[in-house]
């Protein structure tokens, strides 16, 4: 009996050593699954970053290249800007000018027609077909009274 109880103690050692080592076999590879997985998703997390920072930088390359075409623009239209305010300035001046003028040709006309237009013999001098000066041509009075218009595009400088 010894014996058989013997045998059958011995085998369940064996048994157990068999399970223990087959239950450590088990749980190594559950453990090098696990540690497979996890460098598998390691690896397509590196993937997901690169390709976001790949996108990022894209887009800022992309806004960087806008924001050149934008400041160019700005700067031209400034240009154009600046140019237009200088001719405008011109134009004001000259402007200023020509009404100063029509004021004064004006003034001339207004005193010319508070004498009724009427001047002296002697005052008056044409030249006639003769080429000699004249006095007293009616048809020169009548021009003596027509007010002077002027417009800025007249003028072309």
């Amino acid at each position: 009996m010894a014996s058989s109880s013997g045998n059958s103690s011995g085998s369940t050692q064996i048994q157990n050593s068999g399970s223990d080592e087959d239950l450590q076999h088990v749980m190594d590879q559950r453990k090098r699954k696990r540690m497979q997985s996890n460098r598998e998703s390691a690896r397509r997390s590196r993937m997901r970053k690169q390709k976001h920072l790949d996108d990022l930088t894209a887009q800022m390359a992309q806004l960087k290249k806008e924001n050149s075409q934008i400041l160019t623009s700005m700067n031209i239209t400034t240009q154009q800007y600046v140019s237009v305010e200088s001719e405008n300035s011109v134009l004001r001046a000259q402007m200023m000018e020509l009404s100063q003028r029509l004021e004064s040709l004006n003034d001339i006309l207004d005193y010319m027609n508070t004498n009724n237009g009427v001047f002296e013999a002697e005052d008056v001098q044409t030249i006639g077909p003769d080429g000699f000066m004249n006095n007293n041509h009616p048809w020169n009075l009548m021009y003596l009274n027509q007010p002077i218009m002027a417009s800025a595009d007249m003028f072309q400088y």
